[in-house]
């Protein structure tokens, strides 16, 4: 299982990547591993407010649906339409190119509520 060290990680599966107080945010190696096959992503749309802890889309794989948790509050600037086409990037390139959302984050403190890989790993049992 990929881990990339430089991402912070929600227990809900989600890795957030911060540059300034934007993020970017998507679903890890594990949980795509877990869905499977990948066939659609339902994103929210640029300028809604994402409320931590709060279902912001979902991903439907040949097995089941799982509901998408905000890992932090913030304001979606920016959404990946390329997974629309193809939703199958989620499985072959989870963090790279199946990024979900950029969020303009209210407050950059929130990111300090999130796990490092090492902690990830630990509750993945990676």
């Amino acid at each position: 299982m990929a881990l990339p060290q430089d991402l912070k990680y929600s227990e809900d599966h989600e890795w957030v990547k911060a540059d300034g107080n934007t993020v970017t945010i998507g679903i890890t190696d594990f949980a795509q591993g877990e869905l499977g096959d990948i066939v659609f992503v339902e994103l929210p749309e640029e300028g809604d407010e994402m409320t931590k802890g709060e279902s912001f889309g979902s991903v439907e794989s040949v097995k089941t649906v799982s509901e998408l948790y905000a890992p932090l509050n913030g304001k979606i600037v920016e959404v990946n339409e390329e997974l629309e086409d193809s939703p199958e990037l989620v499985n072959e390139s989870p963090y790279e190119d199946a990024w979900m959302v950029k969020v303009e984050l209210e407050d950059t403190s929130q990111l300090d509520s999130l796990l490092n890989a090492d902690a990830y790993a630990e509750i993945t049992d990676a």
